[in-house]
């Protein structure tokens, strides 16, 4: 099944965690690259030129700020970031930025899907699309995830992963996850006392 981008959001006893996948049919040619306080993607050496066919396929898909990571599968994740960064609640930084900045308007009318996790387990997952908005909290030592197409609601998911190589390694190929097709690259961020990002 074609899910496009995926992200996943939780806890559980090792740490807390966001992860994303790129999967993609019309853009394979893309990588994820990790900064100090951030994660991006970006196209592949020879194919920057993709950026002015599409201007969705470049983008920040994990940032840190304070104790949340927060994910997403476009620009969304820095508005987000900034509304948490300036003292709004992680519900509302992720209702207001995806209501706002709202779904792509691309050929397919792609949904913007959003997360964040803090060190203490709060975690909230949302999308929106061009029907609704749809924010929700997501229970402490629990995982769920959601994606562009088919499933635009969240869902409960087992995510096993102690650290965050394994976090960004599981939403790649591991896991409920390998029956998800055209996996490209993928990103992830975990800790419990601090965060550490990883990209494949």
């Amino acid at each position: 099944m074609y899910l496009g981008r995926i992200l996943a959001v939780g806890s559980n006893e090792t740490g807390n965690f966001v992860a994303y996948r790129v999967s993609s049919r019309s853009f394979p040619n893309r990588i994820t690259r990790t900064f100090p306080d951030r994660v991006a993607v970006v196209p592949k050496e020879g194919h920057e030129k993709d950026v002015f066919v599409s201007p969705y396929i470049a983008y920040n898909c994990i940032r840190l700020v304070d104790d949340v990571a927060v994910v997403s599968n476009g620009s969304h994740t820095d508005v987000i970031a900034e509304k948490i960064a300036s003292g709004m609640s992680i519900r509302d930084s992720l209702a207001l930025s995806l209501m706002t900045m709202d779904y792509e308007k691309d050929d397919f009318n792609t949904p913007r899907i959003a997360g964040a996790v803090t060190m203490d387990g709060e975690a909230y997952i949302g999308i929106v699309t061009h029907e609704k908005v749809q924010v929700e909290k997501v229970p402490a030592g629990e995982a769920s995830y959601i994606s562009t197409y088919e499933h635009i609601e969240p869902h409960k998911v087992e995510f096993t992963a102690s650290n965050v190589a394994e976090a960004a390694q599981y939403i790649m190929d591991q896991g409920k996850f390998k029956d998800f097709t055209n996996p490209v690259t993928s990103a992830a961020a975990f800790g419990k006392e601090n965060w550490k990002l990883e990209s494949i």
